[in-house]
């Protein structure tokens, strides 16, 4: 089933009980239905397909290797060292389709649109993943300002911190130097990934804005093109399960954020709930 039905000479993408039959010579003789028994019996069902895509990163290993190391040296201290997971979010004006309980029939719930603009808020956010602890900026754009901000909040959010790892995917904009003129001198073992454009050297104003700040932060590389290795997509799926799909926000942009900032707010002091959801409490 998982074959490339080109590769048996079947001018076709995908496999069906006619070209199954084609391609396997004892099933000649059976009927379309005596072969969808078959199947059935060997647990081979039709079934939707999913989206799926690889890390090209050939360090995808090394990176998480370094990623579980330093979450056991992480539980290993009395909060001196903390770690994180950062990521960001756009969440647009309009509500997502999602499903609801509704009347059988032909009736639908319904996800009502504005007329007004698609008006993109955007979150920048860290998870712990020892307590479930959320630290977010909301903002109308994320850049440089943004996440320098956030890293300010996340060093008052652990004042007995004396390092903090933020564990993040590759957008360039993490590593651009006028944020990294705000943090303490970076160990990364692997090259960053910039527009060649980008000079290497903050610019004069960033220098002179962050440079006496020295934050204690780490920045730690997931693998590219490797979302699903970071857990803080799945508070994401929450907030779009609890609040987005199907939300009567379309006319109150200002409500909506405010609910944005609801749901967020409700992990500022950590959640057990919150790390069993995104996978990272296991029960007993």
């Amino acid at each position: 089933m998982r074959r490339d039905p080109h590769a048996l000479g079947i001018a076709q993408t995908r496999w069906t009980l006619a070209t199954i039959q084609e391609a396997c010579a004892w099933m000649q003789a059976l009927t379309k239905p005596g072969i969808a028994q078959i199947l059935e019996r060997l647990g081979i069902s039709w079934k939707r397909a999913r989206w799926h895509i690889h890390s090209p990163d050939p360090l995808y290993e090394a990176k998480l290797a370094l990623v579980r190391c330093l979450g056991r040296a992480v539980r290993e201290t009395d909060g001196t060292l903390v770690l994180v997971y950062l990521d960001e979010i756009t969440i647009y004006r309009q509500p997502t389709l999602g499903a609801a309980w509704e009347q059988t029939g032909p009736h639908q719930a319904r996800a009502e649109r504005s007329y007004r603009s698609d008006t993109p808020t955007r979150v920048v956010a860290t998870l712990d993943p020892c307590d479930g602890r959320v630290v977010y900026r909301r903002g109308a754009t994320i850049g440089v300002a943004e996440l320098v901000a956030l890293y300010q909040d996340l060093v008052a959010a652990y004042p007995q911190a004396e390092r903090m790892y933020a564990i993040q995917d590759n957008w360039p904009v993490h590593t651009h130097p006028d944020v990294l003129v705000a943090l303490e001198v970076q160990e990364t073992p692997w090259p960053y990934h910039r527009p060649a454009s980008w000079s290497n050297e903050p610019s004069p104003k960033a220098r002179q804005k962050y440079g006496d700040l020295h934050l204690p932060i780490q920045i730690v590389q997931l693998p590219t093109y490797a979302s699903w290795t970071n857990p803080i997509e799945k508070l994401w799926r929450k907030l779009r399960g609890d609040l987005l799909h199907l939300h009567r926000y379309a006319d109150r942009l200002e409500e909506l954020q405010q609910e944005i900032d609801r749901f967020l707010d409700q992990f500022a002091n950590g959640s057990q709930e919150l790390l069993r959801y995104v996978g990272l409490l296991v029960p007993n």
